[in-house]
């Protein structure tokens, strides 16, 4: 960031070496103006995250934000690598407690300046103005219109918007993506240093202000032959030469991760891994010490003498010696935690083998016949109200089976753990668990189809009781007419003249002429009666007794009908003799009269 060479870090490792380091940096930034206020090195070495991302935007406001032109920077692009000094008389040169806002200010000047032109984008602030994503795209279009179609850009599609600036940004502008989209857009107010981080690299990127990164210390010195530190050489040399051979021997078998099987055998390893922390590596330690000093020393006489500096031999470098040290280390962390991991693991293996034994015996003891139960078809059998008690049961059932996923996820997991440490007898606890796995899908499709089986029955049994009340609706009346009818068919009759008998025949015959109505009535009754019959039987489904709605079946309707069609012509015959009679008598009766009229007079005079 400040393009500048800092004193160089101290090499070690100790608390006090990290301190020091963090203080040169402390330094450095103080001497740029910046008031460091509660801000010590021990608290970021001891790892203080806020302290520590304080003095991180603290750089970036000074280094990054501080020196914005707004009138001094071209509109154009400077690819990265060229660079246009700021106007210093627009610079914000203190980071007093008004920098930041002072800094601020300024890059918000440049920002609103340069999106004025645009529709629907309106800076006001490094939050609430950004999160609409029309702000970062027109900054691109003002200077890269070619990279940007502006006008096809939505103002109700921020994650978009945001995401083509982002994307931009990174391919063509080498500007990193620091910011996500959804979370700019799912926040109420966005991170405001955060936006003002980013938006300050399209100003260094647009305005080629952007300090560039200083090279790397050059460590290379020249060193001058004194041939009065021979001695030392030597004995860099040999010790150099037997600390990388225990350096070498020693990666391998802290390197070594054969597992055990018994807890024993772990801790026996951590005991012997103890022994070379307390006896082995502390000598170790203080002959890399000793060599770092001795090679100091060393190059320190070869300066002031005007000799080149020592090149130790190929391989035998400090920052050689290091390196393997630092494998050393890496090895030595690494066999430390597969040690303690091991240890912990076999720990756990038992009890979480003999926790999965007792969960699947649990569910496999509540799984016994429940296959056999979801396929029997009780429901064949079933009435409405049967099947309506069948489903509450059944859903009573998938209340506990939804219950039990727990249970099965649980075994799932206690077997994906047991093979994630490597448990040896893994293959019968997956065995086991697939076993479980298996059985709980063949429930869940089972329950799933007795459900189906179950609300299907009820359907077509509402359906066939629908029917059965509806025959019972037509045949009551229907079976009421037949019996009245077959009353007044066999009802006997006594008339005296031809006109009764022959009322008598014409109210036979209007009665004749319902039976084909009355027929037909007959047939739909019992059609509703085959219909309930052909749902049952096409649904596999056993009807238990008669129609509950009415005791008047199929073969009443069929008898009493019968038995009117018999009687019809039987009134018939008698209705005909009746009128024969009647027919007989009148005629009687004409000639009685016409006899009665001779003789009468004749009676009468003789009388007289």
């Amino acid at each position: 960031f400040a393009g500048e060479r800092l004193p160089k870090p101290e090499r070690g490792k100790m608390r006090v070496h990290k301190i020091n380091n963090v203080n040169k940096a402390l330094d450095f930034i103080a001497s740029k103006g910046v008031k460091l206020v509660s801000i010590g090195a021990e608290e970021i070495v001891d790892g203080n995250a806020k302290m520590t991302l304080g003095m991180i935007w603290t750089i970036i406001l000074r280094f990054a934000i501080q020196d914005i032109s707004v009138e001094g920077e071209g509109p154009g692009y400077l690819p990265p690598g060229r660079r246009r000094l700021p106007n210093p008389l627009r610079l914000i040169r203190d980071l007093s407690p008004s920098a930041e806002t002072s800094a601020k200010e300024g890059l918000l000047l440049w920002c609103q300046r340069k999106t004025a032109p645009y529709k629907n984008v309106n800076v006001q602030n490094f939050h609430i103005s950004w999160k609409d994503g029309l702000a970062f795209n027109a900054l691109i279009h003002r200077h890269r219109p070619e990279l940007i179609e502006y006008d096809k850009l939505r103002k109700d599609d921020p994650v978009t918007n945001l995401n083509n600036a982002f994307e931009v940004a990174e391919k063509y502008l080498d500007i990193p993506k620091m910011l996500d989209a959804e979370d700019i857009v799912n926040t109420a107010r966005p991170d405001e240093k955060a936006i003002m981080t980013y938006v300050s690299s399209f100003y260094h990127a647009f305005s080629g202000a952007q300090k560039a990164e200083t090279a790397a210390n050059r460590i290379c010195k020249v060193l001058a032959v004194n041939q009065e530190n021979e001695h030392l050489m030597e004995d860099y040399e040999k010790l150099a030469s037997d600390l990388l051979e225990w350096i070498k021997r020693t990666i391998p078998w802290l390197e070594d991760r054969s597992p055990q099987k018994t807890i024993q055998e772990m801790q026996q390893k951590l005991e012997d891994f103890r022994d070379y922390r307390r006896v082995h590596k502390p000598p170790k330690v203080q002959e890399k010490c000793q060599l770092e000093i001795n090679f100091n020393t060393l190059q320190t006489k070869l300066r002031l003498s005007n000799r080149p500096a020592f090149m130790p031999s190929e391989g035998k470098m400090v920052s050689d010696i290091n390196t393997g040290w630092q494998h050393l280390e890496q090895a030595e962390k690494g066999y430390e935690e597969w040690l303690l991991n091991e240890i912990r693991r076999l720990e756990r293996l038992d009890h979480l083998a003999e926790k999965f034994r007792q969960k699947a015996s649990i569910h496999e003891a509540w799984t016994e016949g429940k296959e056999a139960m979801l396929k029997q078809k009780d429901y064949e059998t079933a009435t409405l109200s049967d099947i309506k008690a069948l489903i509450r049961k059944h859903e009573a059932f998938e209340s506990d089976l939804a219950a039990h996923q727990d249970r099965v996820e649980q075994i799932a997991a206690i077997a994906q753990e047991l093979n994630e440490l490597d448990y040896y007898d893994s293959p019968s606890v997956n065995a086991r668990c697939q076993k479980i796995c298996d059985q709980w899908d063949v429930l869940g499709s089972l329950t799933h189809s007795r459900r189906e089986a179950l609300e299907k029955t009820e359907k077509q049994l509402e359906t066939i009781d629908e029917l059965h009340l509806e025959y019972a609706k037509r045949a009551a009346p229907f079976n009421n007419w037949m019996e009245s009818a077959m009353e007044d068919l066999q009802d006997m009759f006594i008339v005296h003249t031809i006109e009764e008998i022959e009322g008598l025949i014409a109210a036979h015959d209007q009665f004749k002429s319902t039976l084909p109505d009355a027929d037909k009535e007959r047939e739909a009754i019992l059609g509703i009666q085959r219909e309930a019959q052909r749902i049952a039987d096409f649904n596999s489904i056993k009807l238990s007794g008669n129609n509950p709605y009415t005791s008047v079946t199929p073969q009443i309707i069929n008898s009493k009908w019968e038995r009117v069609q018999q009687l019809v012509p039987k009134r018939d015959h008698a209705l005909q003799d009746e009128q024969s009679k009647q027919q007989s008598n009148e005629h009687l009766r004409r000639q009685f009269a016409s006899q009665a009229n001779i003789v009468g007079p004749w009676i009468q005079t003789k009388m007289e």
